[in-house]
Formats: structure tokens, sequence, C-alpha cells
């Protein structure tokens, strides 16, 4: 099964970077052989348990939304000064373009003083590298990425898939390697009701994924194990995806 020809492509943090690539007309065989190199130009960091425990209450205080965010968003700021230059050349250096795709891709991100929400494409006057950068940019373990004066953190701080961005379509495939929530309005199946769409997928990690990928999930090290494992796995999902994907005439 081949999703890269899907008619709106939305990607959240390490899904952003994905979706620039499998838009970008560059085959699926290539970009698969890309991941078993070495991660030479990656800049490793960890995401650990305590990172987690440390946004969450601020996550689960009161308030809209977009208050909880900015509290994550301001703590980021205050932890790692906006910049990073030498993270937007790895991203850079990951994605192997530059330009937009003509196709519909939607990059997520969250503006970190203001908590809201956006959504970047090729309309939005915002480079390529720079968006997702900024989709990529989780909080507490890189610095915010600078925008037109404003400072954007990872899109997966309101939502892992951001699955709602597909409105009105009537098949929608989710491909999660990090399917939690922060809450129940946020969860992927929740997000799916909103969608309206007739046929679904939702692919997350098994067992043995899991193990794979390993529990740091920032390590550039374990890029090959988890492409190996991705690839694997595939041939597990591919009936219940073909179920959704291909067109009920067919």
């Amino acid at each position: 099964m081949d999703l890269s020809g899907a008619d709106l492509v939305i990607g959240t943090s390490a899904g952003s970077v994905v979706g620039a690539q499998i838009t970008s007309g560059r085959s699926l065989e290539g970009l698969y052989a890309t991941l078993l190199e070495p991660a030479d130009k990656e800049i490793g960091a960890a995401m650990s348990r305590l990172t987690m425990l440390r946004m969450l209450p601020l996550m689960l205080m009161p308030g809209t939304q977009e208050r909880k965010l900015a509290r994550v968003g301001k703590m980021s700021m205050r932890a790692h000064p906006p910049g990073g230059e030498n993270r937007i050349d790895a991203i850079r250096s990951r994605l192997g373009l530059t330009e937009w795709p003509e196709r519909d891709l939607r990059v997520t991100a969250v503006e970190a003083e203001r908590g809201t929400f956006v959504a970047f494409d090729r309309h939005s006057g915002v480079d390529l590298v720079h968006a997702v950068a900024a989709s990529c940019a989780v909080p507490l373990v890189w610095p915010a990425v600078t925008i037109d004066g404003r400072h954007y953190v990872d899109g997966g701080m309101r939502s892992t898939a951001n699955v709602d961005l597909a409105r009105g379509a009537d098949v929608v495939v989710v491909i999660a390697p990090l399917p939690q929530a922060y809450s129940k309005a946020t969860s992927i199946r929740a997000q799916l009701a909103e969608t309206g769409a007739k046929r679904t997928a939702v692919i997350t990690p098994d067992e043995l994924a899991l193990v794979d990928i390993g529990r740091n999930v920032l390590d550039p090290n374990k890029r090959a194990d988890a492409a190996r494992t991705g690839l694997r796995q595939a041939a597990d999902v591919v009936a219940k995806v073909s179920k959704a994907w291909v067109e009920e005439s067919v």
C-alpha cells in the first residue's frame, strides 16, 4: 500500500519530516535507504519521563487549551532561549529539500507565548525548513524556533497526530509512533470522530517495535532499528490499512 499519494498529509513533530519527504516526489525506497545510513549529521537528545512529568502538571491545571499550551511554551522558553541554528541545520540536512511541495501538506506547531495552534502550509509565507524545525521543537529539549518574530514549539504539544485537521475527509489513516494524549479531547479516537471519516485506520507500534525504537525516541542511533521494525510491522498491518484505504468499488 502506497499512502504517499494522499490528498492531504498532516505532519506533527517527526511526522512533519515524514510528510515533507513523502510529498516531495522522492521514492519511498530511496527514503528508506537513507534511514539505514549513519545518522552523522543528527543531534542527539534525551526525551525522558522526567521531561514529560515536568510538562504534565501545566497541562492538567485549569484553563483553556491555549492557556495550557502557553504555560508549556513559556517554560520551554525559560529552559532554552530561542535560536538553535545548529538544530535548524540538522533539520535541513534531514529533509534533503527546502521547497514546499505542490501537494496539500500541513505542518503543525504551537506559538510558545500565546499557546496558539498553527498549521503551516505552502501558502503561509514560512519556509519549509523552519516550519518543520518548529514542529519538531520539543519543549524542554530543543529551543523554540523563531519565525517572523514569533516563537514556536512542537505541534505534538496540542496532539500527537492532530487528526482533526483532516475534518471532512472520507478516509483517514493515522500513523502514530506516540499515540498518547494529555486529554480525551485530544486523543486520536476523539479527533477521528471529529473528522467524520467513513473509513479509518490507526497504526501504532507493536510490542517489538517499541523495543526496537527504544525508550529515548530522540536517539539518532536508533534510526535504522526504527526503520527496520517499521518495515517489518507494515506486513502485519497492510490488510488493516488496505480495508480503509482502497475504494469500496475496487
